[in-house]
């Protein structure tokens, strides 16, 4: 699973950290507070560098934004924090412990006519990437249920049979007969996928968010079958976009994603398209901008 997975290279990192630590203080003499303060600068640097890397490639493949789009260079500090902020506690944090800090999923019975909603995350991800939106979700009254696609790095129709069986128990859960699909980065291709495999029977509609419906140029940097599959003009993409939706289809995406790239990438052919800006590829999972669209979107179905 890659909960443990992340949780076994978070616990080697911080023995690694007190080992460094420890022989720095024995050899240098250093005081420390001094030690924890320069590691605890490293750990957090790394992981900023780490992010740089995304924003980097998102300049350099950005696509063409609207005159009246454009946002200053203050707003996009500010959400670059915010993005680096998401990254740090998502993957530090929930996602290594996203068993406990999510708890269970229950939903129970719902009254007649209510739909549930399964978010389904993206790549190298788990359900704790949900952490902040489905606690607002569920605020808003729906109900609401996760899932995580194992193993990370399988190929993206190896997830479709998993999707379909949470669907299955969510409906036989709550009593009823469509879900909607709420699915991010990735989550919405394996979404697509499921559709092309089962049909929309049993989904009402889909809303993806910071999907790369036509792939990313910084898949080539990822790892694993999926990965390949996420290339721009890969065989896999190019089949999927032979079929036609069978469910009312929003496609919520960020003209400032950073992952996805170029961020156009995302506009789905026969899909409503809701482009933002000053939105980070994983903060969109705890912006309330992208919580307002997905309301909006839920109360007009």
């Amino acid at each position: 699973m890659l909960e443990h997975a992340l949780r076994f290279l978070l616990l080697l990192e911080i023995l690694s950290y007190v080992g460094v630590g420890l022989g720095w203080m024995a050899l240098m003499h250093v005081p420390a507070g001094c030690v924890a303060l320069a590691l605890l600068a490293w750990a957090l640097g790394v992981r900023a560098a780490l992010l740089a890397l995304t924003y980097v490639y998102a300049w350099r493949h950005a696509s063409p934004i609207p005159p009246e789009q454009r946002t200053g260079l203050v707003r996009l500090a500010c959400e670059a924090l915010r993005e680096y902020a998401c990254f740090v506690a998502s993957y530090s944090l929930i996602q290594p412990l996203a068993t406990p800090l999510m708890g269970e999923d229950a939903v129970g019975s719902l009254p007649p006519g209510e739909k549930p909603l399964l978010l389904i995350h993206g790549y190298c991800c788990n359900r704790g990437y949900w952490w902040w939106l489905r606690r607002q979700l569920r605020a808003g009254g729906h109900g609401v249920a996760t899932i995580s696609l194992e193993p990370a790095y399988a190929g993206i129709d190896d997830f479709v049979e998993q999707v379909a069986q949470r669907i299955a128990a969510l409906l036989a859960e709550t009593g009823a007969g469509q879900v909607v699909l709420i699915a991010h980065s990735m989550g919405g291709l394996v979404a697509r996928a499921y559709l092309r495999r089962h049909g929309g029977s049993k989904v009402a509609r889909l809303i993806t968010l910071g999907t790369g419906h036509h792939g990313s140029v910084l898949a080539c940097l990822g790892i694993g079958r999926n990965a390949r599959q996420m290339e721009p003009g890969s065989p896999w993409l190019e089949s999927l976009a032979r079929e036609t939706l069978p469910v009312p289809t929003t496609s919520i995406y960020s003209r400032h994603d950073n992952f996805v790239m170029p961020q156009a990438s995302a506009v789905l052919p026969g899909a409503r398209i809701i482009a933002l800006v000053g939105v980070g590829h994983l903060s969109m999972g705890c912006s309330p901008a992208v919580l307002a669209c997905i309301e909006a979107e839920l109360n007009s179905a």
